[in-house]
């Protein structure tokens, strides 16, 4: 039943980062709602067969740091570009 939830959840996250959104905030916090659904189903599946729970440890630092270089790169866009709209960016400029 756990494993029915977390999957609608994940797929609800898949489905927020793959519409059309304007914000490169809201899609950061769609991947992050993905992340955190993914932990949450291994997490179950490791503690269903008894394994060691390393592997979370390992996913849970590749994570933070996923979310440390997404919020970097919002942050040098907002102070080169001064929002963070999709619109405003343009591949000629980099």
């Amino acid at each position: 039943m756990f494993i029915i939830i977390i999957l609608f959840f994940f797929f609800s996250g898949a489905v927020v980062f793959v519409s059309n959104l304007k914000h490169l905030l809201l899609i950061l916090l769609s991947l992050e709602f993905i992340v955190l659904r993914l932990f949450f189903y291994l997490l179950i599946y490791l503690n269903l067969f008894n394994f060691e729970q390393y592997f979370v440890i390992f996913y849970l630092i590749f994570s933070v740091c996923e979310g440390a270089l997404g919020l970097s790169i919002l942050v040098s866009l907002i102070r080169t570009h001064g929002n963070d709209y999709f619109q405003s960016f343009s591949i000629l400029q980099c």
